[in-house]
């Protein structure tokens, strides 16, 4: 047994020394630093893509970060600095700057159903919420890509309809929801982000084991086979998959 674990440890290790570039491995927060209620930002910062503190994130780390990490268009992601500026969410003493715990915010950047971190009306809209997390997991198949016949991808419709079925629950046990037009175009757009911060070009859709690693961990997927897309993606990309998102009929999932 103790042979198996350390040839397991041994091939995990060899697999991300291969997988991750030069000075971008991962390493878990400390205590002490700021972390979002958004995965895809915390990758970042534990990849080093961002500062691995979390804090005083000005516009040029997140230009280099989304551009490295993900392949975004440098500015694609403006537009939601300039909010984070405009809604005066930072706490640094600089306006041109922000700590990844600044935007969970309630009802500014961060929304009420999230996928993966629990309602500001229960008291943590920060930080990962296994049990939410786990009702998205069941209805996006990820623990059963292992089986024989089952689908090994998350499509565009499997991922609106298990966001829209997230919304749903959240809805009926939190009095205060917010069902505002900014909540209503948010939502899908987190959902439409992520599957196009992790698409497979060739599969028209995301590995299973990608998004795991991805919400989990919070790491980028390199182990399990993720590469840079060849085609840079721009705010135009972000803007057509959120349409996607929108347009799967839901309506079963949001009763």
């Amino acid at each position: 047994m103790k042979s198996t674990l350390f040839a397991e440890i041994s091939l995990f290790g060899l697999a991300a020394r291969a997988w991750r570039p030069e000075g971008h491995d991962w390493h878990p927060p400390l205590p002490e630093d700021s972390r979002s209620p958004c995965p895809g930002l915390n990758v970042l910062a534990n990849h080093g893509y961002l500062p691995r503190t979390g804090k005083n994130i000005d516009l040029e780390a997140v230009r280099y970060g989304i551009s490295a990490a993900y392949n975004f268009e440098r500015t694609s992601f403006d537009t939601a600095f300039q909010q984070a500026v405009d809604f005066k969410l930072t706490t640094t003493g600089n306006s041109s700057t922000f700590d990844l715990s600044d935007l969970a915010a309630h009802d500014e950047i961060e929304i009420d159903g999230s996928l993966s971190r629990n309602d500001f009306y229960f008291g943590d809209d920060l930080h990962f919420d296994h049990a939410i997390w786990m009702t998205v997991a069941e209805r996006l198949g990820l623990y059963d890509f292992g089986e024989i016949g089952v689908e090994q991808y998350v499509t565009v419709e499997t991922a609106a309809k298990a966001r829209a079925a997230r919304v749903a629950d959240a809805k009926r046990v939190n009095p205060t929801f917010n069902a505002s037009a900014n909540q209503m175009v948010g939502s899908p757009g987190t959902t439409a982000l992520y599957l196009l911060t992790l698409w497979d070009e060739k599969a028209g859709a995301v590995p299973k084991p990608w998004i795991k690693a991805f919400f989990e961990d919070e790491r980028i997927p390199w182990i399990e086979g993720y590469k840079l897309s060849k085609n840079q993606k721009t705010s135009q990309d972000i803007g057509d998959m959120t349409k996607r998102v929108m347009a799967v009929n839901v309506s079963s999932e949001s009763t």
